[in-house]
């Protein structure tokens, strides 16, 4: 089902990514303060569009980036990741030939395993690979509204264990966080969540986190995972996002899911990122 999105913008353009999911937002300039007739029609874009591309920024600087999350919200800290020296609301995003791992590989929304989740990420690519280092995006609205009605009773009285030792535990070793250092949460959340904005409900499951149904057993937790981590990852849900240098993406990360490709071994991609807190989910 493509949702018909509000065109009302009068000091912003906003130009679809796909029938399914995101837009390109033009006419903002982030790297000085967002005048409020703007920023209002950001807001609502945000939830028209669940992710947002500005195009043709400068290099923000950190003291903007974390004000400009801020106009939404708190901000969430991560509990594990290093950040950005002097920025402790930054957490910097690395990948180079010498890296173990990149963020983001698998399926996610981010720390999802927190009690509050966070409300959406902000993040600028500030050195990009020649090619490759694309994100893909996918709208958890939809994978709910194409469950069948039986599937559809099924989940909404279901809850979900989200973990995260088997992620961080190791993780951020060879960017100076011993595990010592770190926090590895784990909350249960609602395998469908209504969102306190939109009021439209969408799964709340992925494939990085989530590790449990309580409610079941632990084979039949582990199919109907599975069957839904499929179908949340389904290409008719799915958009994929090619970075250019100083694009910054703000995606809500309690209606759609994220990928990172690291597809780009041995160059080297960086960006900050600015996170935003929630609220636990219904």
């Amino acid at each position: 089902m493509v949702v018909v999105k509000s065109n009302n913008y009068k000091f912003i353009t906003a130009k679809p990514f796909a029938p399914n999911l995101g837009a390109e937002i033009y006419g903002v300039d982030l790297s000085i303060p967002v005048p409020d007739e703007q920023f209002v029609e950001v807001q609502q874009a945000f939830l028209d569009y669940q992710v947002l591309f500005f195009k043709d920024q400068n290099v923000i600087p950190p003291e903007q980036h974390v004000l400009f999350g801020k106009r939404f919200g708190p901000l969430h800290a991560h509990p594990a990741a290093p950040t950005m020296k002097g920025q402790p609301e930054i957490f910097e995003i690395h990948a180079t030939k010498d890296s173990k791992i990149a963020n983001g590989e698998f399926w996610h929304s981010d720390v999802s395993c927190d009690e509050e989740p966070p409300l959406g990420t902000m993040l600028q690519i500030q050195i990009a690979p020649p090619c490759g280092g694309d994100t893909m995006f996918s709208n958890m609205y939809m994978a709910y509204d194409n469950l069948s009605k039986p599937l559809k009773s099924l989940v909404e009285g279901l809850t979900a264990l989200h973990s995260s030792e088997h992620i961080y535990k190791g993780r951020y070793s060879d960017r100076g966080k011993s595990d010592q250092e770190i926090h590895c949460p784990e909350a249960v959340h609602p395998v469908v969540r209504t969102h306190p904005k939109t009021g439209r409900k969408a799964l709340f499951i992925n494939r990085t986190f989530t590790t449990r149904i309580n409610e079941l057993s632990e084979s039949e937790s582990d199919s109907v995972l599975e069957m839904l981590f499929k179908h949340a990852e389904h290409l008719d849900y799915q958009i994929r996002f090619r970075w250019s240098l100083n694009d910054m993406a703000f995606w809500d990360n309690r209606c759609c899911m994220h990928r990172a490709i690291w597809d780009y071994w041995p160059e080297e991609r960086k960006g900050r990122r600015v996170t935003i807190k929630g609220e636990r989910p219904v």
